[in-house]
């Protein structure tokens, strides 16, 4: 719950579709903001993103292309277009904090 409060607080100023906020708070809660290939178990990234999550998201590639920032934003997207239009465009930061933990 800290680490989500903690998401939250961040992600408060987004509006619309997420800005940097909503990133920057996502990478620092998913892991501590480190970049490249960053491995916790069954989750890849430095947003900590499992096979399933990325195979939703219908971005292609690999999930090891996971283990970019950049790529990894890509595929957040395409999974929250999938599972919650409408939060990504409201940009209501919980709603898709909560997704992205599924």
């Amino acid at each position: 719950m800290r680490t989500f409060l903690a998401f939250f607080l961040l992600c408060t100023a987004c509006s619309a579709a997420p800005n940097a906020a909503f990133w920057v708070a996502l990478h620092r809660v998913e892991s501590g903001g480190r970049l490249g290939r960053v491995s916790w178990g069954e989750h890849r990234g430095p947003l900590q993103i499992s096979r399933a999550y990325w195979e939703d998201s219908g971005v292609g590639g690999s999930w090891s292309d996971c283990d970019d920032l950049e790529k990894a934003k890509k595929v957040v997207e395409g999974y929250m277009l999938r599972y919650a239009p409408r939060a990504w465009a409201l940009g209501d930061v919980q709603t898709l904090a909560r997704v992205h933990k599924g």
